[in-house]
């Protein structure tokens, strides 16, 4: 988005310099320019996304003892008595959200790092990374899952093309009308595609937190539990920095209906992600969707015929 909003910054500047050297002065232009200088500013106010810091946009939830605060970075702590995590002020409905993290170093099995999305209630919507420790030497799993009125069980595991304890890297959710998308350093490792016409739900209506936190899972995160957390190496640290959240925010006291009519492009307003061009993938982004897949996949659910002898729906129509 920001982008997007330095292209318009730059035809407003460009409006401004052509009204000043015009050399008609006639009313009429004065005043299609000025509501030409109106429109375009206040588009840029629709969808502006720039890094924050923590505590503009997060606060802790639980276990307040265990998070470190370093200038801009901050860090979640895990040992042999809590984990920790914590949660954004607001709830969105549609756009998109990042943060910059660095996983665990060193032996991590046993525990998870999540970051996601997830609305209230037992039917709720859930978008989810779930990073999965594993002993020194071995490779990190990336395990994304999508709830849609509380049903879940869409798990994708993934390693990485790059060690993601050794430097900071960007997880993002895109999130509009027509599909969830997971991002990794801008590269999309999932879609989740709206197929409403094929009788199958999408999340489109539950305004959701943005969550992270850091905990002990051995009895399944590392080789299904067989591998168990090794306390002589705790504290175990993840960092991070660079929270974006470009996103409709949705106050707490405002109804569903009220929800889905704020955050909805009309002839008025326009919301970025709403755009044709956001719809679906670029064909280079399904390029790079394709070879993430081919590379780095490792388990998926669609393929899972002891855990699912008839196919899903979804999966019969749609990318994941």
């Amino acid at each position: 988005m920001r982008t997007q909003s330095l292209l318009l910054s730059r035809r407003v500047n460009f409006r401004i310099e052509a009204s000043l050297t015009s050399p008609s002065s006639s009313m009429a232009v004065s005043v299609k320019m000025w509501a030409t200088l109106t429109f375009f500013v206040g588009l840029t106010f629709l969808g502006l996304g720039s890094s924050a810091k923590f505590d503009e946009l997060f606060q802790p939830a639980w276990a307040n003892d265990h998070f470190i605060y370093e200038g801009d970075l901050l860090r979640l702590k895990l040992d042999n008595s809590s984990g920790a995590g914590f949660s954004s002020k607001s709830k969105y409905l549609f756009g998109k959200v990042s943060m910059q993290i660095k996983l665990v170093e060193g032996d991590s099995a046993g525990t998870v790092t999540a970051y996601y999305m997830s609305s209230d209630g037992p039917y709720h919507n859930e978008f989810d990374f779930e990073f999965l420790g594993n002993t020194t030497g071995e490779p990190y799993l990336v395990q994304t899952n999508v709830y849609v009125n509380g049903v879940g069980n869409r798990e994708q595991r993934m390693n990485l093309w790059f060690d993601p304890t050794k430097d900071f890297h960007s997880y993002s959710i895109l999130w509009n009308h027509r599909q969830v998308v997971f991002l990794v350093d801008e590269t999309p490792i999932r879609v989740h595609t709206n197929m409403e016409h094929k009788g199958i739900p999408f999340p489109k209506d539950q305004a959701m937190g943005v969550y992270s936190s850091i905990w002990n899972a051995d009895d399944w995160a590392t080789r299904g539990g067989l591998v168990k957390t090794d306390w002589t190496h705790a504290p175990f640290i993840a960092s991070y920095r660079g929270f974006e959240i470009d996103a409709c925010e949705c106050p707490v006291s405002v109804s569903a209906d009220e929800i889905a009519n704020k955050c909805k492009s009309s002839a008025v307003k326009r919301f970025w992600w709403d755009e044709p061009t956001m719809s679906e993938l670029s064909l280079h982004q399904s390029h790079q969707l394709v070879w993430v897949r081919a590379n780095h996949l490792v388990y998926d659910y669609c393929s899972d015929t002891a855990r699912f002898p008839v196919m899903p729906v979804e999966c019969e129509h749609h990318r994941h």
